[in-house]
């Protein structure tokens, strides 16, 4: 699912919805009680309406997807995970300004514009 909207991803739907992606996928690991997430939510989405149709954007909250949590070892949140063919590209730990994650995420996203 590529579009304007964040996809909502889980357990069940992760390999065929992030690993099996044709573009690359950006996947955030994300906490309703944690304060970073929900300054980074906002951002996340803005960069899933900027990249529509180039890279799949997803969410998976931690809390309600512990295995997944366990399988890529997030051990802080908000995590984002940069996903190319499947294979894990990119691990960024916190939030940050949407230029400094744009930045960073541009070598791996390079359809990012800077």
């Amino acid at each position: 699912m590529i579009g304007e909207r964040v996809a909502t991803v889980t357990e069940a739907t992760f390999d065929r919805l992030v690993l099996q992606a044709e573009p690359p996928a950006l996947v955030e690991f994300w906490a309703d009680w944690c304060p970073p997430c929900r300054w980074l939510g906002p951002i996340v989405d803005d960069l899933a309406a900027e990249q529509a149709g180039r890279v799949l954007v997803a969410k998976v909250d931690a809390d309600q997807n512990p295995g997944l949590v366990r399988r890529y070892g997030i051990l802080s949140l908000p995590t984002l995970l940069v996903f190319t063919g499947g294979i894990e590209q990119a691990r960024i730990v916190g939030a940050r300004p949407k230029g400094r994650l744009v930045a960073e995420l541009a070598e791996f996203l390079p359809t990012l514009s800077r």
